[in-house]
């Protein structure tokens, strides 16, 4: 009840008011919370927390293939069948829509953090200026280095095949 996680049949707490509602809890931890008369939208970690500050689907069709249905129905394989396939493909598209939901709300934050990063990065310039100043200066030895390691290859390769071009000629 308090997490909106399953409980599995022979698991969890199950507490039965004095108006005969029932309610099950799958761990000691939603039972403590529950008995504490904490709110379940107020606790960080539930699930009722995570739809109302928009974190998680509140409102998709597929949701109303979850809910319980009390009637019985006679059993027929083909049916069953028919069932199982229509929960996997329900399944996949609520994943698909969870993902797509999930990047949406990404794309939002993407342009709030680079926002904040160019106004952090504007407040303190400061510190970035004599940075870019010596830029053009570290850039320069960074060019000079790698020539002179190039140099260095090259004086190595021509010393090696001058030295297996004499061998050749010793042996003719």
């Amino acid at each position: 009840y308090f997490c909106s996680s399953p409980c599995y049949p022979g698991h969890g707490i199950m507490f039965v008011r004095n108006d005969s509602k029932q309610f099950r809890f799958c761990r000691s931890k939603c039972h403590r919370n529950f008995n504490k008369k904490r709110n379940p939208r107020k606790v960080a970690w539930t699930k009722a927390y995570r739809k109302t500050r928009g974190k998680e689907m509140a409102v998709d069709s597929t949701f109303d293939f979850e809910k319980r249905r009390n009637r019985p129905v006679k059993y027929d394989r083909d049916l069953m069948g028919k069932t199982i396939l229509a929960m996997h493909k329900v399944d996949q598209i609520q994943q698909a829509r969870e993902k797509r939901y999930f990047d949406t709300r990404m794309d939002d934050s993407k342009a709030e953090k680079k926002a904040q990063a160019r106004a952090e990065i504007e407040k303190s310039i400061e510190l970035l200026a004599p940075a870019v100043a010596q830029r053009d200066q570290v850039m320069r030895n960074v060019v000079d280095s790698a020539r002179a390691r190039i140099a260095a290859r090259k004086k190595v390769k021509s010393a090696s095949s001058a030295a297996v071009d004499g061998d050749a000629m010793l042996d003719d």
